[in-house]
């Protein structure tokens, strides 16, 4: 079989359409699950912890400076306030994904369960 034809037949198959689909989904639930990150729960955590933007928590290691020829050194910083911004989004995406298999699995055990 030529590597073109098997290649068509898997492209017209169900499955990588599912797959398409799921690949535009959860690019699209990426933005959603950005926007309840930062913009739902970090603000009133940082109000918490002091009044703090959260995703601007960092450590500096080295202040921004002017060299000698007249440009500017950027800051050097651990920013661990993107980083519980990042963990925190994934959380809720693989708590979403959890419950969207133990649902998948549900159907397909009930499916498989009931007599057809």
């Amino acid at each position: 079989m030529s590597f073109l034809r098997e290649f068509k037949e898997f492209a017209v198959k169900g499955n990588a359409v599912d797959m398409a689909v799921g690949i535009v989904l959860g690019a699209s639930f990426n933005g959603v699950v950005n926007s309840i990150v930062n913009d739902i729960l970090m603000p009133p955590i940082g109000w918490v912890v002091g009044g703090v933007e959260f995703r601007h928590l960092e450590i500096v290691l080295r202040h921004a400076r002017m060299v000698a020829d007249g440009t500017e050194l950027p800051a050097v910083s651990i920013r661990y306030g993107a980083l519980v911004n990042t963990i925190i989004e994934f959380l809720i995406v693989a708590l979403t994904v959890f419950f969207v298999v133990k649902v998948m699995n549900r159907i397909i055990r009930a499916r498989e369960a009931s007599p057809a």
